[in-house]
């Protein structure tokens, strides 16, 4: 086993920043867990808080932060049209602040850092699949800007400081992720089908249902953070992860309808603005340098997150 590291992982106590939090403890390391509990829970870590490796911390990312840490997942951001909306100047400073002052600690500590980007930096793409080389149709000024922009500046900033400062740094952006402890409010569409139709509520579809998206399960998407992180320092990313599987938002509200055994009916609601039509990620990258791809099924993964929320409903 390789030795035990101090990792940092900001938006620790978020969906994805809790998972990685217990996969991290479980290979031995020491985590320091920070959040300001914007989206963040505290109840997603609480398991954890008895482990002596692990430290939670109060903080915004967009202040800086004095620590000795070995490695830096950078995952604060809200990352749900409805809480990055919310509050959008809000959500650009934690993107570029939060990757200043995240970057400056590395920079400090010669930390290896990775950071969390998306497959929002595509916008509505006009090349599908999307490849990492793919440099995106997207809009500047629009209400999901305050998100796609902050993460490219995000990734700008990262190259900078690899280019400037020799760091090493690990880009990767996320397709749509699922599974347990996704926040119940967040709009995004696994959670929101999932609790309607637990709820018996009209299930919602945006437009006629007929855009897609890929998903991938939790568990999954962890896996290629380890293995990206793991990588070689020439390997910097930005490496596309996520799940090539490719579903209408209709078949999805309809799958979830069966397996709840729900009585749902479907409502259409018009489109959000700058709501991509279709997204899909190519992962040969991922598959050529990490090795990897996912292997949990949609079925498969919905069924423990339905098994999660229906505990919650």
């Amino acid at each position: 086993m390789e030795s035990s590291k101090r990792i940092l992982v900001t938006g620790g106590a978020g969906f994805l920043g809790s998972h990685l939090c217990e996969r991290l403890l479980a290979m031995g390391h020491e985590v320091l867990c920070v959040d300001n509990y914007f989206t963040g829970r505290r109840q997603n870590v609480a398991h954890l808080l008895d482990n002596p490796r692990f430290e939670l911390m109060r903080h915004d990312v967009t202040f800086a932060l004095y620590v000795e840490v070995d490695e830096i997942y950078n995952l604060a951001c809200p990352a749900s049209p409805v809480h990055y909306q919310y509050d959008p100047v809000q959500t650009t400073k934690t993107s570029v602040h939060g990757a200043i002052n995240m970057l400056g600690l590395a920079k400090r500590t010669r930390a290896r850092i990775f950071q969390a980007s998306t497959s929002e930096v595509y916008g509505d793409p006009e090349v599908h699949p999307q490849t990492e080389d793919y440099r995106g149709h997207v809009n500047p000024i629009g209400p999901r800007a305050c998100y796609d922009e902050g993460k490219r500046c995000a990734e700008t900033l990262f190259f900078d400081y690899h280019r400037q400062h020799g760091l090493k740094i690990k880009v990767a952006r996320l397709f749509n992720t699922y599974g347990p402890r996704m926040h119940p409010n967040d709009g995004r569409v696994v959670s929101n089908f999932i609790i309607q139709a637990l709820k018996g509520e009209p299930v919602t579809l945006y437009g006629d249902g007929q855009q897609t998206r890929s998903f991938c399960y939790v568990d999954d998407m962890i896996e290629a953070f380890i293995r990206l992180m793991a990588t070689p320092d020439d390997v910097t990313g930005p490496v596309n992860l996520g799940n090539p599987g490719e579903f209408t938002i209709r078949e999805l509200a309809l799958k979830v309808i069966e397996m709840t055994g729900s009585t749902s009916e479907l409502v259409e609601k018009p489109l959000p603005a700058d709501d991509p039509r279709q997204r899909r990620p190519d992962i040969s990258l991922a598959k050529r340098l990490l090795d990897w791809a996912p292997t949990i099924p949609l079925d498969v993964g919905l069924e423990r997150t339905i098994r999660y929320f229906r505990d919650r409903v």
